[in-house]
């Protein structure tokens, strides 16, 4: 047998073997065919022609006309083998030869991975396995194999620079387009497909791709200097940079490689501003990864702040020491405006955004308006702003009449998804809106605009945990409970654990309000801590009136209505500033009306009629109100007529308020003298509190075990609720509001309870019913 491979003989010593061969019918075997020249390839394919036998071994492409009729000559007589890479089979069987030891299947797997299945990568990793102590077992991990450097070496020492660049390229690994990796290696189009040709022959490519052999791209990367690898990260940076290509796509290749530098850190920081608004989380890694390649820091200071921002996260937003003013200023001020809106400081909020350069004075209107400052609003809405924010400040100016503001409020929504601008919002057009839709008896276009907000995750982050509250706080004003947003514990909203200072708010309003809507004293007492903290700490404003009014009841139920003080001083402010437009009025009227409610003063309760009444004309929810309000007044001091105590619990359901429609009807039957008057009133009551979305029941603390002893004792569910809301400290006129029922009639369930438990003083009739119920709660 012949055998040839290259560097061949010369022609003339090659055409006299293979007559030899021929003469003695030997079978000539040429190998690495692809690696012969053009006059050694014409000379075999004109033996195999005359007859003589030829096997040819090549690689899979044919990359010349000489080494296609070579195929085609020897296919005729002879045979041509393709160069295939092994199975994990195959190479543990070629390293247990080598080694001279059994090859684990872990083993035979991971040098076939790293290798490719090329035969020579094989050997090569073969022959540093069998230098070791031992072959490897179930890590997989192979050694470093001296014999593979050597062979690169030899093989790339032959070959032009550009080929040695490209190969070092491919080692990184990075998926790469060929224009990026051309120019990242000096080379055009067309000299990139000969330099891949060249790796492909000789074995450096795995096969049926144009990425590295895992072990050859490992070992041309370990003999690397650092500071050469650092060069080959940034000219594959730059030439990324100059592609066009989006700047993640490009940040996502270096960081695979752990790139560093100059051109890495602006690559990081460019995909962190392009990644910022909408997707803040990936764009803090992104700064912190420009920051780790050598960015400066007043670089990195607004945009990581601008996320974080958005992610409802503490933020830094005064300029580093030592930088002087520049547009990183004007940026981390648009930062600090909105950070403190959030955290329910409106005064200084509009503050901060007033001082801020264009669109800050756009954006502190809303606020302004918040506060009062009606005129500094109407001056701050005329400076430069792109479109979508001059429609909310256009909704926040018109404010002070919900029902006419809605419209623009629907508009700056719409705008804000179509396109999102870029800068932190203190607040979303979305939850402007639904504030005003809820003002304006409107919950249906409250919950659209919030669900559209979740949709199309407008604000970032932390604006979606408001959007989630606010949806909650409508659903309970229209008396509609979701489980999605009632979890357990003090809280009824399915947000972030520790929301900021507005939002706290809200959180705490929607708790009291479900713990006074359920007559339920111990969980409006688990619910006051928060209320108080943020009755505390004030800065309520003109869009939080609202939820205000259930953090005021709540001290005004539990008696600390003295820790409200300050909140409501601010809210009175904030009308006032306003020009005491009818519909704030009306409302911070309703939410006088409604603490001296809870607290059965008559007198308050007529001063905060006459307010509601006499404010003047405003929309359909605050006429339902108007009409509303002396009939509430005109119950607590015993006056009930009773047609117009109906036509207004109607007109309340009517404009969304279902719950105070029910308690106008049952304040009002507990009180009329008139026996048919208040089964009417108390039907219509049980009526409206049925028409409720989900209507909240009456909470009995006891365990079930409790109750089935009370089934025993000859209690029934009735007498049970009575019993309990007796331990909570109620009245009979209270118990009587909370079960639509007379004080004639809790008082005859309350002497027949006495009765079956054989109880003769008040002391003994409480000590069976916390032994037989459980729990019970002092009177407040």
């Amino acid at each position: 047998m012949l055998r040839i491979s290259a560097p061949a003989a010369p022609a003339d010593d090659l055409r006299e073997r293979l007559d030899v061969a021929a003469a003695r019918g030997a079978l000539v075997l040429v190998d690495d065919a692809h690696r012969l020249d053009a006059d050694t390839l014409r000379l075999l394919a004109a033996s195999a022609r005359a007859g003589l036998p030829m096997v040819v071994a090549r690689r899979p492409t044919v990359g010349s006309a000489d080494l296609a009729d070579l195929d085609e000559a020897v296919a005729a007589a002879g045979r041509v083998e393709v160069l295939a890479p092994l199975d994990a089979t195959q190479v543990g069987a070629l390293v247990t030869t080598a080694t001279g030891r059994p090859c684990p299947t872990a083993t035979a797997t991971a040098v076939c991975a790293a290798s490719g299945g090329l035969p020579a990568v094989v050997a090569a990793l073969a022959t540093a396995l069998a230098a070791g102590p031992g072959v490897p077992g179930g890590s997989g991990e192979l050694p470093a194999a001296p014999a593979l450097a050597a062979r690169l070496q030899r093989r790339l020492a032959v070959v032009p620079a550009a080929h040695v660049h490209l190969a070092r390229v491919l080692a990184l690994g990075l998926d790469l387009t060929d224009d990026v990796l051309a120019a990242a290696c000096g080379l055009d189009l067309a000299d990139l497909t000969v330099a891949l040709q060249s790796l492909r022959d000789m074995g450096l490519l795995a096969p049926g791709g144009e990425r590295m052999v895992p072990a050859v791209a490992d070992t041309l990367l370990s003999e690397l200097p650092a500071g050469s690898r650092r060069r080959l990260h940034e000219d594959v940076a730059r030439a990324l940079a100059g592609s066009g290509a989006p700047a993640p796509q490009a940040a996502a290749h270096l960081r695979s490689a752990r790139a560093r530098g100059p051109e890495a850190a602006a690559a990081f920081l460019a995909a962190a501003e392009h990644l910022r608004f909408t997707d803040p989380g990936a764009a803090l890694g992104w700064y912190d990864d420009a920051r780790e390649a050598g960015a400066a820091v007043v670089d990195v200071a607004a945009g990581a702040a601008e996320a974080g921002a958005l992610l409802g996260l503490a933020v830094d937003t005064d300029l580093p020491s030592g930088v002087p003013p520049t547009p990183v200023a004007g940026r981390l001020a648009l930062v600090a405006g909105a950070v403190a809106a959030a955290q329910g400081r409106p005064g200084p909020a509009a503050d901060a955004l007033l001082a801020a350069p264009d669109p800050g004075p756009v954006l502190a209107v809303p606020a302004l308006v918040a506060v009062g400052r009606l005129d500094a609003a109407r001056t701050a809405a005329l400076a430069p702003a792109p479109g979508a924010l001059h429609l909310l400040a256009a909704a926040a100016l018109a404010a002070p009449d919900p029902g006419e503001a809605l419209p623009a409020a629907i508009d700056a929504a719409g705008a804000a998804e179509r396109t999102p601008p870029h800068v932190v919002l203190p607040d979303t057009p979305h939850a402007l809106g639904a504030v005003l839709a809820v003002a304006a008896g409107d919950v249906g276009t409250a919950v659209e605009l919030l669900e559209r907000a979740v949709r199309y995750g407008v604000g970032g982050p932390a604006a979606q945990d408001r959007h989630g509250l606010l949806l909650a706080w409508a659903r309970l004003r229209a008396g509609r409970r979701d489980p999605a947003t009632t979890p357990s514990g003090g809280g009824d909203a399915d947000v972030a654990a520790e929301p900021n200072g507005r939002d706290r708010v809200l959180r705490a309003a929607v708790a009291a309000g479900w713990a006074r809507r359920s007559g339920d004293v111990a969980r409006l007492r688990a619910a006051w801590p928060e209320a108080e903290r943020v009755l505390a700490r004030g800065g309520l404003d003109l869009l939080l009136l609202e939820p205000a009014e259930e953090l005021v009841v709540a001290a005004a139920r539990l008696r600390r209505l003295h820790r409200a003080d300050p909140a409501l001083a601010g809210l009175e402010s904030a009308v006032a500033g306003l020009g005491s437009p009818p519909a704030w009025e009306v409302t911070l009227g309703w939410l006088h009306l409604q603490v001296a409610v809870a607290g059965d003063d008559a007198g308050a309760a007529a001063a905060a009629a006459a307010r509601v009444v006499g404010a003047g004309p405003g929309g359909h929810r605050q006429r339902a109100q108007q009409q509303a309000a002396p009939c509430w007044a005109d119950a607590l001091a015993g006056r009930v007529d009773a047609d117009a105590v109906v036509a207004a619990a109607d007109a309340l359901a009517a404009a969304e308020l279902p719950w105070e429609a029910s308690r106008l009807a049952g304040d009002a039957a507990i009180r009329v003298p008139d026996a048919t008057a208040a089964r009417r009133l108390l039907e219509r009551a049980r009526d409206l509190a049925g028409e409720l979305a989900a209507p909240v029941p009456v909470a009995v603390t006891g365990a079930a075990p409790s109750r089935d002893a009370a089934r025993q004792a000859g209690l029934s569910d009735r007498e049970v609720e009575v019993a309990q809301l007796v331990l909570d400290g109620r009245t009979h006129r209270e118990i009587g509001a909370q079960l639509y029922l007379s004080p004639k009639t809790v008082e005859h369930h309350v002497a027949r309870i006495r009765t079956k438990l054989g109880a003769s003083t008040r002391a003994e009739f409480v000590a069976a019913l916390r032994g037989l119920i459980g729990g019970g709660i002092s009177p407040p």
